[in-house]
Formats: structure tokens, C-alpha cells, sequence
């Protein structure tokens, strides 16, 4: 049945995502109830991923893809506006359930908004309260009947608060990065063979990627004076696509930008080594295999106030699952270009460097498992058909 043809009467899902990561989610997601409920009929706001499984997103879901305690500032009015219109769409179409998906400071203020509807609701992927603001947890309860958990040890941490937490798997697993062709990256840019080519991930947000771009540039001025025929690739989501071609137009070596997924994955196939922010990116740039450091950079504020919350000792996901230093961070005052350009030497020079990295990706992408094994999106699927199934849904 395709998603035009779900009867008028059907269980509808309101769905969530607000950034691109949470939109790649909610397509395997939709995709993997349809399987198993064609009948189901889905709402809510999500971007182009979850458009392609029938979604008329009720607003671009772009307009809420921003992070940073400033950046955020200038946003509170059009995010304010966006919540009640999210909040009223909810009243007027009366879905059977409500998903909502990461981009927890829209998501949670939705929750608690339709609480007193009395519609069953689950968020997908954990507010990351254990890195820092521990003392969140105590907001969470009545604000979901079902959270679902990417990290093996958030089942424990939410349960140990009271919270009905179900793992799942971590979805980075389902992305394919470890599924390109090298050899056809090359030809398909007219490449040699034995150009280094170094995968550059400022970010999925607008406001990560200006941010990071400058730095990038002045990076890669220096490596190629290091390594003259290293060949800059830029992944990145069509949402940014356009700052990022216009941040790089100055740029002494133009960078390749691909935003098609196989593309990526075979840009990752032939990559020496890689230069990412922090973030999901560790992990799919962990199963493809490419050796990585990690940097990021944020308004002074805001760093300011992050140091002080932070409970864990890394911020790369990678660096947290192996719980040890497996990749370098070069966070704020260390994000510089001379910093950054020996550090993505090393990895291009270093073959022991970059097997070690290797070898510590194989361990820690193993406990990533969805329970049993199973496919994430499946295993997530699943936990919302069961609450479907309850009585009252």
C-alpha cells in the first residue's frame, strides 16, 4: 500500500523531527511500521527523508534545526510561533500516538504542551542528561510513556530515575557508510589513486557550519603544504548545501561537496583520514573505517557555560563508547588551523596511528546492537506498535 492510499480512518502517527539526523530516523522509522502496519497514516514536520515515505511536513522542518544556549536567542519568537502550531495540528487531527524524535528543546516543550490531551507519546533518542545537567532527569517524568534509547547504558541510567527507557540499537549501523566504493568515488571526480583525500564534517545545522568552515579553510592551506595533492571532501545535507558552497568560494583548493548518501559513502571509502565536529558523524565516519579528529567550536558563552555542566569526559561519541581517548578533540581554543592541519597529518602519515583507531571502532560499534541483534529501526518500530496495541491508544 503506498502512503497515499491509507484509509481515511486508519491509526494516525503524529511524528517529530527537527534537524536532519532526526529526519533520516524518522524515514527508517516510518518505513519499518508501514512493513509491518500499512494501514498506519502519518503527520507531524519532518524533512525531505520522511517526505519521501508520505509526510506533508506541517512546516519546514529546517526552522528548527539551530543549537547553542546564544544562538538560540534570536530564534525564540519563530520557535515559540512553530510550537503552537505544532500544539493545534496535534488538537485538530487527534492522533493515535505522538513521536517525536531528538531536538529535545522543541520536542520536550511539545510533550509537555499535549499532555493534558491524553494522547500516548514516545520520544526517540534520549536527552544526553548524562553528559551534563544530570539534574534534568527530575523534568522528565509525565512527559512520555516511552523513551527510546540508542546507547546501551541509557536503559540502566533512565530506569535507575524511574523512567521507562527501551534500547534499541543506535541507527548509525542502518546508514550504509560502510558500504561504499573507493574506486568509484575516484573515477566519478576524476581523482588519481594515490591522492589522500580527507573527509571535512562541519555539521548538519546552519549554525554549526559557518562556524567551522573559516577554520577548515585555513587547515587545509596548511596541510597542502605538508601534502600538495590532498583532495578536501565536504558531506554534507542538502539543508546547508548552499552555505556551504558559498563559505568555500574562496577557498585556495575548492572542495568536492557531495550531498547524495552514496556519494558520501564512497568519498568514505576512499578517505585517508577525516576532520569532523562532534556528533553522530564520529560514529558513521567509526563503521566506514576512516581514521578521525574531532573539533568543534561554539559561541565563548556558551562554551563558558558548558564547562561547567559537563559530567563525562569526552565529548566525541566514539571517545565516550570506548570510554578512552581513542580520537583527539580539539575543542575550542585548540580549534585552530595549525592544531587541526597536525592533526589530520598524522593520521595521513601515521599508519599505526590510523590502524589503532581502527582496530578500537570494531570493538565499541559491537555493543551498538539492536536487543537480539536486530535492526534498529525494526527494534523501534516494534516499541511503537506496542503502544499502539495498548488499550486506550
Amino acid at each position: 500500500m503506498s502512503p497515499s492510499d491509507a484509509r481515511a480512518d486508519a491509526p494516525l502517527i503524529w511524528i517529530l523531527a527537527g534537524e536532519a539526523s532526526g529526519d533520516v530516523l524518522g524515514a527508517r522509522l516510518m518505513a519499518a511500521l508501514r512493513t509491518r502496519r500499512p494501514d498506519l497514516r502519518f503527520a507531524g514536520v519532518g524533512g525531505p527523508r520522511m517526505q519521501e515515505q508520505g509526510l506533508r511536513s506541517l512546516f519546514p522542518m529546517h526552522e528548527l534545526a539551530v543549537m547553542g544556549l546564544v544562538e538560540i536567542l534570536p530564534r525564540i519568537r519563530s520557535l515559540s510561533r512553530r510550537l503552537d502550531d505544532a500544539v493545534r495540528d496535534i488538537e485538530r487531527t487527534r492522533p493515535a500516538l505522538v513521536v517525536t524524535i531528538d531536538s529535545p528543546g522543541f520536542a520536550l516543550r511539545l510533550l509537555r504542551r499535549i499532555a493534558p490531551l491524553a494522547i500516548p507519546r514516545a520520544h526517540y533518542v534520549a536527552p544526553q542528561v548524562w553528559a551534563w545537567r544530570e539534574h534534568r532527569v527530575r523534568e522528565f517524568p509525565g512527559l512520555w510513556e516511552r523513551l527510546l534509547v540508542l546507547l546501551p547504558f541509557e536503559e540502566a541510567f533512565f530506569r535507575r530515575h524511574g523512567l521507562d527507557a527501551r534500547f534499541v540499537g543506535h541507527p548509525v549501523l542502518q546508514s550504509g557508510a560502510n558500504t561504499g566504493d573507493a574506486a568509484a568515488f575516484r573515477k566519478r571526480h576524476d581523482l588519481s589513486h594515490d591522492a589522500p583525500i580527507v573527509i571535512l564534517m562541519p555539521g548538519s545545522r546552519r549554525s554549526e557550519a559557518p562556524r567551522l568552515l573559516p577554520v577548515f579553510g585555513r587547515m587545509l592551506s596548511l596541510l597542502r603544504q605538508r601534502i600538495p595533492n590532498v583532495v578536501p571532501v565536504i558531506p554534507v545535507s542538502p539543508v546547508v548545501a548552499k552555505t556551504v558552497l558559498n563559505a568555500t568560494a574562496r577557498w585556495p583548493t575548492q572542495p568536492i561537496i557531495v550531498t547524495e548518501v552514496n556519494d558520501k559513502h564512497d568519498a568514505f571509502a576512499a578517505a585517508s583520514a577525516a576532520l569532523t565536529k562532534s556528533g553522530t558523524s564520529t560514529l558513521e565516519l567509526a563503521l566506514a573505517g576512516v581514521p578521525m579528529a574531532v573539533t568543534y567550536r561554539v559561541n565563548p558563552l556558551t562554551a563558558a557555560i558548558a564547562r561547567r555542566l559537563i559530567r563525562v569526559p569526552y565529548v566525541a561519541m566514539v571517545n565516550l563508547l570506548a570510554e578512552r581517548g581513542l580520537v583527539p578533540e580539539l575543542l575550542q581554543g585548540d580549534c585552530r588551523p595549525d592544531v587541526l592541519a597536525d592533526a589530520v597529518e598524522r593520521l595521513i602519515t601515521d599508519r599505526q596511528t590510523a590502524e589503532a583507531q581502527r582496530a578500537g571502532f570494531q570493538t565499541l560499534l559491537e555493543g551498538l546492537r539492536g536487543p537480539g541483534g536486530a535492526i534498529p529501526a525494526d527494534a523501534a518500530a516494534e516499541e511503537i506498535l506496542s503502544m499502539l496495541d495498548q488499550p486506550g491508544a
